[in-house]
């Protein structure tokens, strides 16, 4: 069913100024959309449900921020479904960390400047990671985290093959430089 896009502007404006019978037409007719992806992203009816109920929720408080110049309205309802698919799929594959055996483990360095080092190291990178734009670092995470390869994740992010692969690369050299220039920084009293 082809969305009329004027329409869907009145609607969202009409939100800014609290109609909930705006929100009600804009849930009816991009309910089956929103849903959709949802469910493509999340592989779970039940979390798809969610997530459509956030996304509108969402829609509701962030009304205002919607800019007509900047995408259509229907891009604008789908990014917000997305993104709230992809922090729901977070939630759910955040693994579950036993502090215990954190604390437990022993950890192996020579010296003490070789501790130093690989704490210092690993803080750099868990900052440098934390600066990424939420896209990069959901690559990253799909990859090198989760074990996926550029097609799986294509698929799983429903991208170009050659935008993940790009993107990719151009994180990982982003991240490279990042923790170069504060490796020499850190570690310039040797």
């Amino acid at each position: 069913m082809p969305v009329d896009e004027y329409r869907l502007r009145q609607l969202i404006a009409n939100i800014v100024d609290r109609d909930e019978n705006a929100l009600v037409e804009l849930y009816q007719q991009l309910l089956q959309r929103v849903y959709g992806l949802a469910l493509r992203i999340t592989r779970c009816p039940q979390t798809a449900e969610e997530v459509t109920e956030d996304t509108f929720w969402q829609v509701w408080r962030q009304a205002p921020r919607f800019d007509a110049v900047r995408g259509s309205a229907i891009a604008w309802v789908m990014t917000i479904a997305r993104s709230r698919a992809l922090d729901a799929l977070r939630r759910i594959d955040r693994p579950e960390t036993d502090e215990s055996a954190i604390v437990s483990e022993p950890v192996s360095a020579d010296t003490p400047h070789d501790l130093l080092n690989a704490v210092q190291t690993g803080s750099l990178l868990q900052q440098a990671l934390a600066a990424l734009e939420p896209l990069p670092r959901q690559l990253l995470e799909l990859a090198y985290f989760r074990g996926l390869s550029h097609d799986e994740i294509a698929q799983y992010m429903d991208m170009p093959l050659g935008s993940v692969k790009s993107l990719i690369r151009r994180t990982l050299l982003s991240l490279r430089h990042i923790l170069a220039d504060d490796a020499m920084l850190t570690f310039t009293y040797e």
